[in-house]
C-alpha cells in the first residue's frame, strides 16, 4: 500500500511539474507577439525620424489615434508596474535580445515537456507492470494454498 502511495506521489509530483511547464510556455508564446509587436514599432520610430498617426489600444475595444512626434527616447513597460526611458537605439536592442530569448527559452520549454511526458508515461507503464507482475504472484500463490 505504501509503495503504491509512493509511485502515485511521484505521478502526481510529474504531472503537476508537465502543468507548471505548459502554463510557462503559454505564458511565454503570449509574449513573443507583444515583443514581436513593440520592437516592429521601435524601429518604425527609428527609420522614421518623423510625425505619424498610430491607432493604439487604450482600453479593452477602446481605441484612440495618436500623434507621435519625432523622438529619441522611448519608454518601455517592463512589467510588475515598472517602465523605463530608453533611447531609441538601447531600445531596440533590448527588445531584440529579449525576443531571441523567448525563443530559445520556448523551444527549450518545449523540449522540457516531451522529456516529462516521456517520463511520465514510462513511470505509468512500469507501474502497470509491476501491478500485473504483483497480482499474477498473488494469484499464484493463493492456487498454492
Amino acid at each position: 500500500a505504501v509503495e503504491r502511495f509512493l509511485e502515485e506521489a511521484v505521478v502526481s509530483t510529474q504531472s503537476t511539474g508537465e502543468l507548471n511547464l505548459m502554463q510557462r510556455k503559454k505564458r511565454l508564446r503570449g509574449q513573443i507577439p507583444d515583443i514581436e509587436k513593440t520592437l516592429e514599432i521601435v524601429e518604425h520610430m527609428l527609420k522614421k525620424k518623423q510625425e505619424f498617426n498610430t491607432h493604439f489600444l487604450l482600453s479593452d475595444q477602446v481605441h484612440t489615434v495618436a500623434r507621435v512626434p519625432p523622438t529619441d527616447k522611448v519608454f518601455l513597460w517592463l512589467g510588475a508596474n515598472t517602465m523605463l526611458e530608453y533611447s531609441i537605439e538601447e531600445a531596440v536592442t533590448l527588445l531584440s535580445k529579449n525576443l531571441s530569448t523567448a525563443v530559445v527559452n520556448a523551444g527549450q520549454l518545449d523540449d522540457d515537456l516531451e522529456y516529462l511526458s516521456n517520463q511520465i508515461t514510462t513511470m505509468e507503464v512500469n507501474m502497470a507492470r509491476v501491478y500485473n507482475w504483483d497480482f499474477k504472484r498473488r494469484k499464484a500463490a493463493a492456487e498454492k494454498k
